[in-house]
């Protein structure tokens, strides 16, 4: 068959087809395209007399950012809600100095009108325990369909059901959404951090954003371990960008604001690259016995005095 194409047999041609398929699932898996950079518009940030208690931006239809004014409390903190089919994560509930709730509550109703007023369960849960990430539970705790996750590395571990904290990654369904939860205690003995596959963000709490990342001298080896067990992750998975519980950095690069400023005018962006990861672990490999400050352009490793009982 001159100048024409030679299909294979039957038998052949059922092989042919699966081998067609397989490569192209595999083209369609290595080749697509990674999701479009984030672009958040400007949050509130302080400058203006009168600001929103919190203001909201949706990275897509499923996952919202939530951004505490500070006007409210100098940390500012940045919260997350991600929702699948059967239940929706919130990750930390503000600092207080507000009521939360209203806002979740909203977004929560807005997108069950969406989808055709399908019961949801929430689930608040924290990247650590310190008191500007929690403040918010007690709105939570009678909610109904609603589970408020403990504050102890015990209680973490056993909700997302580690099987040896802080060495293994939990995997939690939302329902079609499965999240990796790695245990990085360091900054504070429960901390999480929360990589969803589906928008290839990992939610990076306290131990990395553009920031001063307060590390207890008493507990820098386990943050030391947990950046290497962070970077052995980040090896193995497509992270488009982290997201971190505050902004304390300017757009200069290495600069910070004044602690609890009242005002972030010209603030880093929020996002931060994911080489930032393997700047962080490098930077923490090399920190002598006694840690120093150490500036880089978009956080400081920041040795804190010993914190016995946290």
């Amino acid at each position: 068959m001159s100048g024409l194409l030679a299909w294979p047999s039957m038998p052949r041609m059922h092989r042919f087809r699966r081998s067609l398929l397989l490569t192209l699932a595999t083209f369609a898996l290595l080749g697509a395209e990674d999701p479009k950079p984030l672009a958040f518009k400007p949050w509130i940030n302080g400058t203006q007399a009168r600001e929103p208690e919190t203001q909201v931006q949706a990275i897509d239809g499923d996952t919202f950012v939530i951004r505490q004014s500070v006007q409210t409390n100098f940390e500012a903190p940045f919260l997350y809600l991600l929702f699948g089919r059967e239940r929706v994560l919130l990750l930390d509930s503000g600092a207080g100095g507000l009521q939360i709730r209203p806002t979740i509550d909203r977004l929560i109703a807005d997108w069950r009108a969406r989808h055709g007023e399908r019961p949801i369960r929430l689930i608040v849960a924290h990247s650590h325990s310190h008191g500007d990430h929690h403040a918010g539970d007690d709105e939570f705790r009678a909610r109904p369909d609603t589970d408020v996750v403990g504050l102890k590395p015990t209680e973490v571990a056993a909700f997302f059901g580690f099987t040896d904290w802080p060495q293994s990654v939990a995997r939690f369904d939302l329902g079609g959404r499965t999240l990796d939860v790695l245990a990085t205690p360091g900054h504070q003995p429960a901390h999480i951090m929360v990589y969803d596959a589906r928008t290839r963000l990992l939610f990076s709490g306290d131990m990395l954003y553009p920031g001063r990342l307060y590390v207890p001298l008493n507990h820098f080896d386990d943050f030391r371990g947990s950046a290497e067990r962070l970077a052995a992750f980040a090896r193995t998975h497509r992270i488009r960008a982290l997201l971190g519980a505050h902004i304390e950095m300017t757009t200069t690069p290495a600069k910070d604001y004044a602690m609890e400023a009242p005002v972030h005018a010209d603030e880093h962006p929020l996002p931060l690259a994911p080489s930032a990861i393997e700047e962080l672990r490098a930077a923490v490999a090399k920190a002598g016995p006694v840690p120093v400050v150490d500036r880089h352009a978009d956080f400081i490793v920041y040795p804190v005095p010993a914190r016995p009982n946290d």
